[in-house]
């Protein structure tokens, strides 16, 4: 499975985005998927995930309320709507896939993930 993240740019603080990943192959809809993100300097982290059926999400404390992870099993395609933009957002965002667990299993680390996509830049102007 490949995939490709899109939809980054620069943004002023307070402002929105939404980032997607479409995903080539035939396993995507029996993948659980997330976002992390890298800033200068820091390891990545976990930003957002999504169970395979998508009725099952979990996000990391610092983006509750204001980011949204869905995805959309007919087009391949997981998405991150994010709001309310802060400096602390900026990051290299990156999609990835897992397939540990069973039906509504979400990985919420590095290593629960097998496949990952080149990363998109997500710069937040204060």
């Amino acid at each position: 499975v490949q995939l490709q993240a899109s939809g980054g740019g620069l943004v002023q603080a307070g402002g929105s985005l939404r980032l997607s990943c479409a995903a080539s192959g035939r396993t995507f809809s029996s993948s659980y998927m997330g976002w992390f993100r890298q800033a200068p300097g820091k390891e990545r982290e976990f930003v957002a995930a999504i169970s395979r059926p998508g009725s099952t999400t979990a996000y990391t404390d610092s983006v509750k309320g204001r980011f949204t992870i869905s995805r959309d099993n007919a087009k391949n395609t997981v998405y991150l709507q994010m709001g309310s933009l802060k400096a602390e957002d900026t990051a290299v965002y990156y999609c990835a896939g897992g397939n540990r667990g069973n039906y509504y299993y979400i990985g919420k680390s590095l290593n629960e993930y097998g496949y990952w996509g080149q990363g998109t830049q997500v710069t937040v102007s204060s």
